[in-house]
């Protein structure tokens, strides 16, 4: 076995990660402040045209179910708003940015299908619970992001922590902290730092396993009611599926009846076909 890895060392591998669009990590760094100059933005994003042609692709997408059809980023602004046109943004910038590693036994496209139906189902959750569904959807998108870190610092070590998840048919934080010493979450919020996000952000990505901790938020709630269904619809097609607990203070919190969980199912679905189509193309 080789050595456990700390957060630091984390930490100290994070610079040879890819790194995001200069605009991009301006978008996010500013989630927070009301009063960023849009048109500024909107015309570095442009200057992008696979970043701009992705994000468009998705504002006309049945995610928004809009009348007309944008073909500016501007546009896209003025129709969907200055939040959710920021989060397409940097969904479509961040499932291009990751490269695919050679891990045996991991499945990009797998994780990326698992995070895109969970973005899907966070937003119609947190739309049915008049929460911010862009927040929701973004956090959705990146609550794993950690495993990829994992997976780009230290390939070999994360082999051997999938071969010990088949081995001993456990959720992959255990046999993370069983091999690794630290898990996907530990890695998610060394990005989220080193990556600037809100703190909406980091307590939603911190808390995704345990919304019931003291100070997790609401969100961390939705994302993990959002990440069962997810895995219980197997949208992802994962050859594991295991199904993670759900914690009953979340499921409680969020307070839905059987009638609406499988209208969200049914709307996460179609959703998911059509971002996935976007996104993974």
């Amino acid at each position: 076995m080789s050595a456990m890895l700390t957060y630091d060392d984390v930490v100290k591998n994070l610079d040879d990660l890819p790194s995001l669009p200069a605009v991009v990590m301006e978008l996010l760094n500013s989630i927070d402040q009301e009063d960023v100059d849009i048109s500024v933005l909107a015309k570095k994003v442009s200057h992008d045209q696979a970043l701009t042609a992705k994000t468009l692709r998705l504002a006309n997408s049945s995610l928004y179910g809009l009348q007309v059809k944008v073909t500016t980023i501007q546009q896209a602004i003025t129709f969907l708003g200055f939040q959710a046109t920021r989060n397409l943004i940097t969904a479509a910038a961040l499932t291009g940015c990751f490269a695919e590693r050679s891990c045996a036994g991991f499945d990009h496209k797998a994780f990326w299908r698992h995070s895109i139906a969970s973005a899907a189902c966070a937003k119609v959750l947190a739309r049915q619970m008049r929460f911010n569904q862009d927040y929701a959807f973004t956090a959705g998108l990146l609550h794993d992001i950690g495993r990829l870190v994992l997976v780009a610092c230290f390939p070999q070590a994360y082999q051997q922590a999938i071969a010990y998840r088949n081995e001993h048919d456990c959720m992959p934080l255990e046999a993370e902290r069983a091999v690794l010493g630290i898990d996907h979450v530990d890695a998610g919020m060394a990005l989220a730092e080193h990556w600037n996000f809100s703190d909406t952000m980091r307590l939603a990505i911190a808390h995704h396993h345990h919304p019931e901790a003291p100070g997790a938020g609401f969100l961390a709630a939705i994302i993990h009611v959002a990440d069962a269904i997810a895995h219980a619809l197997d949208l992802a097609q994962m050859p594991d599926g295991l199904v993670p607990p759900v914690s009953t203070v979340a499921w409680t919190a969020l307070g839905l009846d059987e009638t609406v969980y499988l209208q969200l199912f049914r709307e996460t679905e179609l959703q998911y076909e059509e971002i996935a189509m976007v996104l993974l193309s």
